[in-house]
């Protein structure tokens, strides 16, 4: 697994978990890469820092050599895949709550938050669907919208 510090047109900056470069690449080129504050599918690698240990704290730093993974040629650990295992659960958990405990409207969804937002109707907990430019709108007239995680299996 690799990290990588990611910047998107509009300068959010965010991080994400990749299998491998080649793996960031491949999702970039088919536009799966997104910006979470904004939607916007124009994200960069921005420059990392490496991490930089120093002599006196390299023995506790250098994790112990993993134990091979699983399946053949992959890159990640037993120990990694079930905390990618984990994290894939939580935003599934998220969702599922949301997606229980609110109201889809759908593609109503910008009319709808900026109703609420303007105090035109009353507020409740909604979600749908919106354009990285709807969005982008709406954040910037002050309406408090955040997107939804999207698990692989959204895009399957």
């Amino acid at each position: 697994m690799i990290r990588y510090n990611l910047r998107c047109e509009n300068g959010h900056a965010f991080e994400s978990w990749f299998q491998s470069s080649a793996a960031y690449e491949s999702q970039e080129k088919r536009k799966l890469v997104s910006c979470p504050a904004c939607g916007s599918a124009k994200v960069e690698r921005a420059i990392m820092a490496p991490q930089i240990v120093s002599q006196k704290g390299r023995e506790a730093a250098v994790p112990a050599p993993a134990a091979p993974a699983h399946t053949a040629g992959s890159e990640s650990t037993p120990l990694l895949m079930a905390q990618e295992r984990e994290l894939r659960a939580k935003l599934k958990e998220l969702r599922d709550h949301i997606v229980k405990n609110a109201d889809n409207v759908g593609e109503r969804f910008p009319n709808e938050a900026r109703k609420m937002h303007y105090g035109d109707i009353e507020h409740r907990p909604i979600y749908g669907e919106a354009s990285a430019d709807e969005a982008r709108a709406l954040i910037d007239e002050g309406v408090e919208v955040s997107p939804l995680p999207v698990l692989p299996d959204d895009r399957n």
